[in-house]
Parts: structure tokens; sequence; C-alpha cells
């Protein structure tokens, strides 16, 4: 039975381990997401969808990580967002995978982001280096220098599923881009649709006449309905890639 690490205990740790269960680590920010929507909006929406996966599959959740590459691309500091350097965001990712190489959960590891969907930005490419370069080191240091270019490996492609494929190990999913027709927004009717659903009460519609913002106009549109729509596909999308 899934279970969130932070309320967990040894056995169960050694049993999911030793199964490989799934790892599941939200990736979020705090940053200003207009007036009617609060800051942790995108580390809301991604505990919500590993909540959700976690109740189709055993995993283990993983406590959140708050502080991300937010930028100030939408507001500066008097917005009270806060932003963390690039690389600084990356070593502290490095920093958390390692520990989890180190115990014996080195598989089956899945970062969600929700945060700037539109391409492969700062905090996703963050995760993702720190995830590639923490898979070198470990392979160098558990097969040795040349692993890869051994003789002893030459059947290495043929031979891997999709969990032991070492790029596999450590997975980015940028949520809102895994399910084609449910895109991702802004503050708008896509995030706040998604959050109200996960956490009803969250969307203050109310206070949209506060702020002139324009990527929040959509918001006006905010469904419940649709923000299950979209979260259930989302979910399955990525039950699907962890059962691959």
């Amino acid at each position: 039975m899934s279970f969130h690490m932070e309320f967990g205990y040894p056995r169960e740790a050694e049993i999911a381990k030793k199964e490989k269960w799934p790892i599941l680590i939200p990736i979020g920010t705090m940053e200003y997401h207009s007036a009617h929507c609060p800051y942790g909006c995108d580390t809301l929406v991604t505990m919500g969808i590993a909540r959700e996966i976690a109740k189709k599959i055993d995993a283990i959740v993983f406590p959140p990580v708050w502080y991300g590459v937010a930028s100030y691309a939408v507001g500066g500091p008097e917005k009270n967002t806060i932003q963390v350097d690039c690389d600084t965001f990356e070593a502290y990712i490095y920093n958390i995978l390692k520990s989890l190489f180190r115990s014996g959960f080195n598989r089956n590891i899945y970062l969600l982001i929700t945060h700037q969907s539109e391409d492969y930005l700062p905090m996703t490419l963050a995760c993702m280096k720190a995830a590639k370069k923490l898979t070198f080191e470990y392979l160098d240091e558990t097969q040795g220098i040349g692993w890869w270019g051994n003789n002893a490996n030459k059947d290495f492609y043929s031979n891997l599923s999709a969990t032991e494929n070492p790029w596999n190990w450590v997975r980015v999913i940028r949520c809102s881009a895994v399910a084609a027709g449910y895109p991702g927004d802004h503050a708008g009717i896509h995030e706040c649709s998604s959050l109200e659903y996960l956490y009803p009460g969250s969307i203050k519609l109310d206070r949209l006449s506060e702020t002139d913002d324009w990527f929040a106009e959509s918001a006006k549109d905010t469904s419940v309905k649709w923000g299950e729509e979209r979260i259930t596909k989302i979910v399955d999308t990525i039950v699907g890639i962890i059962k691959e």
C-alpha cells in the first residue's frame, strides 16, 4: 500500500525498496500567481498529482521541494516570488537523488513538475542534469570506468527493459506536457481548475477584479469538472509511463 515518506517507517521502506516501488517527488515553486491563486500553486498541483497516482499503484510519495527556479518572468521580488538560482537548485536536487541512490532507492524515481510547461526551461533542465550526472557517476562507481565500452556490455541495449534502462532510473515528468489536449498555463483556467479540483476552495475568483494580469483572464472560467478531467488524464498518462 502506498505511503508518504514523512509518515513512513523502516519496515515499509525496505519492502518498497526491495520491490522497486516508484518514488514520486513533487517539484515546485513559491511564485506569484496573481491575486486569486496561491503562491504554492505549482507545488500543490504536483503534490495532488502524486497523491492521485499513489491511489492507483503502490508508490512512495516523498515530501515536495517547495523552493525552485521560479524566475522573475511573471513578477519581481516585490510580488513575493522566491527565486532559487538554477545551479544552486541543480546541486540541491543532485544531493537529494544521491542520498536516495546511496540508500538503495536507485530505480523508478519520478520528479513531477508543472512549472513552466511551455518547453524544457531552467528548472526542468536542472532536474534533468542532476539526474543524468548522478546516473553516470553511479555507473562509473558500480561498474567501473569504461563500463559502456567494455566488451562484456556489447548487449547493453538489447537487454534493456524500461525500468532497467539507466537513463530511466530517474525521470523528469513535465506533467502539463504529457497529456495531449490538456495544456498548461499560469494562473489561468487550466491551472486554476486543476488546483480547485485537488484542493477545493483554494481559488479565490472574487479577487480577480483586484488585478489586470493578462495571464489570469481565463481563470474566470475555472471549472472543477475540467480540472478533474485534466488531472485524471495526466495521472493516467504518468501511471502508464511508470508501468512501461
